[in-house]
C-alpha cells in the first residue's frame, strides 16, 4: 500500500539557449532532474545546447510552473508562440517571477546555476548576488584562443552544422577557401539560415570541435586561460 503522505517532487526551469536571443527563456516543469529533460531538448531544431538558468524544485512544480506562465501572460503578450513555452522575457525576469511564488511555498528550493552547476538560493537578494557574480565572471573570461585547449596551427577542426572541417590558422583564426576568420565570424557566415538568430552574434567556439568535443567544452575541461 502506498504512504498516502509521499509526495512527489518535480522542478520548475528556466532555460536559455546561446542561439536564441538574450531575452528569450524557454520555462517549463519536469518530475524529472532537469539536467536530463534539458539534454532531451537538444535536437537538430535548435542548433546550440539548452543551458539551465535557474530550478525549483517543488512538489507543487505543476501548479507553479502555470502560475508562472499566468504571471508573465498577464504583463504583456511575451509567449513567443501560444501554447509553447518560450518567453520574450528576459532570463532575470523570469527568475523574479519564480523567486515571488517560491517564497509562497513551504517547500521550494530554488537554485541559480552558475557553470553549469546550481548555487541554492534563499532570497531574492542572494539570487542577485549570484546573477551578478556570475555576468562579471564571464565578462572578464578572456576571448578564446586555440592554445588554450593545446591545439597549433595546422590542427584540424570542424564546424558541426555542415560537418566542415578547417585548419587553425593563427591562434584564434581558421583558413577557409585562404581566408582567415575568426570562430564567431564564421558561424555567422556559414551557420544555415534556419539556425541563424537575430542579433548576429554567436559564441564561436559552440559551434566547432574537435576530436569529438566542443571547443568551449574543451576550455571548460583544461581550465587555462
Amino acid at each position: 500500500m502506498k504512504n498516502m503522505c509521499y509526495k512527489e517532487f518535480g522542478y520548475v526551469y528556466i532555460l536559455t539557449n546561446p542561439s536564441f536571443r538574450e531575452d528569450w527563456v524557454k520555462i517549463g516543469k519536469s518530475s524529472r532532474p532537469v539536467d536530463v529533460r534539458s539534454k532531451e531538448l537538444d535536437n537538430t531544431a535548435v542548433p546550440l545546447p539548452f543551458e539551465i538558468y535557474a530550478t525549483l524544485k517543488t512538489a507543487k512544480f505543476d501548479k507553479v510552473e502555470k502560475q508562472i506562465h499566468k504571471q508573465i501572460d498577464r504583463l504583456t503578450d511575451l509567449r513567443i508562440r501560444q501554447n509553447r513555452e518560450f518567453f520574450n522575457i528576459a532570463p532575470s525576469d523570469a527568475l523574479d517571477i519564480m523567486r515571488d511564488i517560491a517564497d509562497l511555498l513551504e517547500d521550494a528550493e530554488l537554485a541559480v546555476y552558475v557553470d553549469g552547476k546550481p548555487v541554492i538560493s534563499k532570497s531574492k537578494e542572494e539570487d542577485k548576488k549570484i546573477e551578478t557574480e556570475n555576468k562579471e565572471r564571464r565578462a572578464q573570461k578572456p576571448a578564446f584562443k586555440f592554445h588554450m585547449i593545446g591545439l597549433k596551427v595546422g590542427d584540424i577542426v570542424v564546424f558541426d552544422e555542415l560537418n566542415l572541417s578547417v585548419p587553425v590558422a593563427s591562434d584564434d583564426k581558421v583558413e577557409y577557401h585562404g581566408r582567415l576568420w575568426s570562430l564567431s565570424a564564421f558561424t555567422r557566415e556559414f551557420l544555415p539560415k534556419n539556425k541563424q538568430n537575430a542579433s548576429g552574434a554567436y559564441q564561436g567556439p559552440k559551434y566547432f570541435s574537435y576530436k569529438g568535443k566542443t571547443l568551449s567544452e574543451l576550455r571548460k575541461d583544461s581550465r587555462v586561460e
